[in-house]
């Protein structure tokens, strides 16, 4: 058989699979997700912090502290099942944030036209890096630290270098205050009966568009064929490069969401604000399992990995850990939950 021959094989083998329906969370998968957060919340019983642990506005905080991660983790998940990886996140975050205060705060745009264009703004930082891994070939690792240091650059430049707050000087040199936008004052706040943040739904409906569009559309397929297999999937017919396009473009849109609840959070756009946020999505989403060399996971998976790492941070918060040691902590407890899951993945796939 010739290698053309052979190749032909493997794409009409491909093509099959793809017209089969796709099996993107199974229960082995779940329970290797579960049993991290089961550990975590065992050691959140032993060392509750004085009973802290037990009260459930400790649950209510800790649902909000994670949503603006988890926003950015579920375009994480999608970009990471094509095999890819983007580090702008937490840059786009912070440009998406400084651009919505001003235009909303000095700029007095309502609320709707200032979202759609941070919304715009955002994706087509996506699309950019998208391009640039599809097309032009560039490893997405480089594209998107690129991306991450010319966003965090374009962010200081317009904020010129400070907070953007409503208080601020004028054209006449002097510093005027103006209200805060209603705006804010939604999406800050908490719903059914003061227990549930509005930015957590926001976060739960970013959830629930990044599972339609992996396991309800045929685009899902697409993803998934091209982090299982590149030359495969290019080989059965699926638009590989507006495959990852998309991957990087939804990613983008994803961190602009995430801009808008931030600002509205900190009630300013600060261009210092999402540093390192990019690893915590990273983190959850391979806490849930998702596998970084592509084909395999699911933002259901990356749920259970934002509450698992979520929960972690608040058991070391509730004992009174330094900054610095729970950083070290959550490092060391991320690397052994990896090899933990790769180890549960290799006895699974060899029995």
């Amino acid at each position: 058989m010739t290698k053309h021959e052979g190749d032909a094989a493997e794409g009409a083998r491909f093509g099959d699979a793809l017209r089969a329906p796709a099996r993107l969370l199974t229960r082995s998968s779940t329970a290797r997700a579960l049993l991290p957060l089961a550990l975590v919340l065992l050691l959140g019983c032993v060392f509750s912090g004085q009973g802290a642990f037990f009260e459930w506005q400790t649950h209510r905080a800790l649902l909000r502290e994670i949503s603006v991660h988890g926003i950015l983790a579920c375009g994480m998940t999608v970009v990471i099942v094509t095999s890819g990886i983007d580090l702008s996140v937490g840059s786009v975050l912070a440009l998406s944030a400084v651009v919505f205060a001003l235009l909303t705060l000095h700029r007095g745009w309502s609320a709707p036209v200032a979202i759609l264009w941070v919304l715009a703004s955002g994706t087509l930082a996506g699309v950019a890096s998208g391009l640039l891994v599809a097309w032009a070939r560039v490893q997405a690792f480089i594209v998107t630290l690129a991306m991450m240091v010319f966003a965090r650059g374009l962010a200081k430049q317009l904020s010129g270098g400070q907070k953007v707050s409503h208080y601020f000087a004028g054209a006449d040199g002097q510093f005027v205050s103006v209200p805060e936008p209603l705006f804010f004052g939604m999406l800050d706040r908490k719903v059914l009966g003061g227990n549930v943040s509005v930015v957590t739904l926001v976060f739960l409906g970013c959830a629930l568009l990044t599972w339609v569009v992996l396991e309800r559309q045929r685009l899902g397929r697409y993803l998934f064929a091209v982090g299982g297999n590149f030359e495969a999937a290019r080989l059965s017919g699926v638009p590989v490069a507006g495959t990852l396009v998309f991957a990087y473009a939804l990613s983008g849109f994803f961190a602009a969401v995430a801009g808008i609840c931030q600002a509205v959070q900190e009630t300013q756009g600060d261009p210092e604000t999402g540093l390192g946020y990019e690893l915590d999505a990273i983190a959850m989403v391979v806490l849930g399992g998702t596998s970084l060399s592509g084909g395999r996971g699911g933002v259901g998976l990356t749920l259970i990995g934002a509450l698992t790492l979520g929960y972690l941070q608040k058991v070391l918060s509730l004992n009174a850990y330094s900054t610095e040691l729970r950083l070290m902590l959550t490092g060391a407890i991320l690397v052994a939950a990896v090899l933990f899951q790769r180890r549960l993945v290799a006895s699974s796939d060899s029995g």
